[in-house]
């Protein structure tokens, strides 16, 4: 048996093409809408856990009894400092074995589990930074969020439209962060205040580029996975991906905190 010439293949694709390409082009849509409702789920999150943050640190510092539980003000040659309690060192490491919970054991807790331990983390980290009212005042501590806000807004946004790959810049910013760390912890003993200026300094630009890198990660890996909306993974997901976002902000505020704020014996 002959076969004719198939024609549908000269026709500009009408019998075949086009239901691809409109598949196709539904399928996109879809992905595109559920990626800004994901981002959008994370920027909540981790708006959320900031605002958590913020009245537990304000609430604890505007409390004198409560205050003095984390944390004293003492008189040196230098001026008033304020040194932590006991309860004041828990409070500012606790944060890390929360971090090393949510960062190992994300995949065993439930979407609850998840979502508790965040709001208890973001609670603590309001307590180990009550402190901050004690040094700066409230003034330069509004004006530095504000600025912080603005920064993380503008290079979170650059790391969502970019075309460009930014895996090498987070590689090259986690490789400073190691940096930064290392040089902290020499700074407990020299006491440098050039040394500490540096580190700010440093430590503002590292944090910002984690802010684009992980922006891009976080679209990239729903992108990849396309978590169903409303699943556990999704929510479990969301709740990590802002607490990545989370401490890169906290971090950038309290650096440029360092050498922006005014502190209260200098009023």
């Amino acid at each position: 048996m002959a076969f004719g010439p198939d024609n549908r293949s000269q026709t500009g694709g009408s019998a075949w093409t086009q239901p691809l390409g409109r598949s196709a082009a539904v399928d996109a849509a879809q992905l595109d809408a559920g990626l800004r409702a994901y981002m959008l789920r994370v920027y909540n999150w981790m708006a959320s856990g900031l605002l958590l943050t913020g009245i537990v640190a304000f609430m604890i510092a505007h409390n004198p009894d409560i205050a003095s539980l984390f944390y004293q003000v003492v008189r040196t040659p230098r001026g008033n400092a304020t040194v932590p309690t006991i309860l004041g060192w828990v409070a500012m490491f606790a944060p890390l074995a929360f971090i090393l919970v949510l960062s190992f054991g994300i995949n065993r807790m439930s979407k609850t589990t998840a979502q508790a331990l965040f709001w208890v983390f973001c609670a603590v980290m309001g307590a180990s930074l009550s402190n901050i009212f004690a040094i700066y005042t409230s003034a330069s501590i509004a004006s530095t969020f504000f600025i912080t806000a603005a920064m993380f807004a503008a290079v979170s946004l650059y790391g969502y439209t970019t075309k460009a790959d930014l895996t090498k810049l987070g590689a090259f910013m986690f490789m400073g962060l190691i940096g930064i760390l290392i040089a902290g912890l020499v700074n407990i003993f020299l006491q440098s205040s050039a040394l500490q200026f540096a580190i700010s300094v440093i430590g503002v630009v590292v944090f910002v580029g984690l802010t684009a890198y992980d922006t891009q990660r976080i679209k990239a890996d729903y992108i990849e996975h396309a978590y169903a909306e409303g699943s556990d993974e999704a929510g479990k997901r969301s709740v990590f991906d802002a607490l990545s976002l989370y401490l890169n902000f906290v971090n950038i505020f309290q650096l440029l905190l360092q050498f922006m704020g005014v502190r209260q014996n200098s009023e």
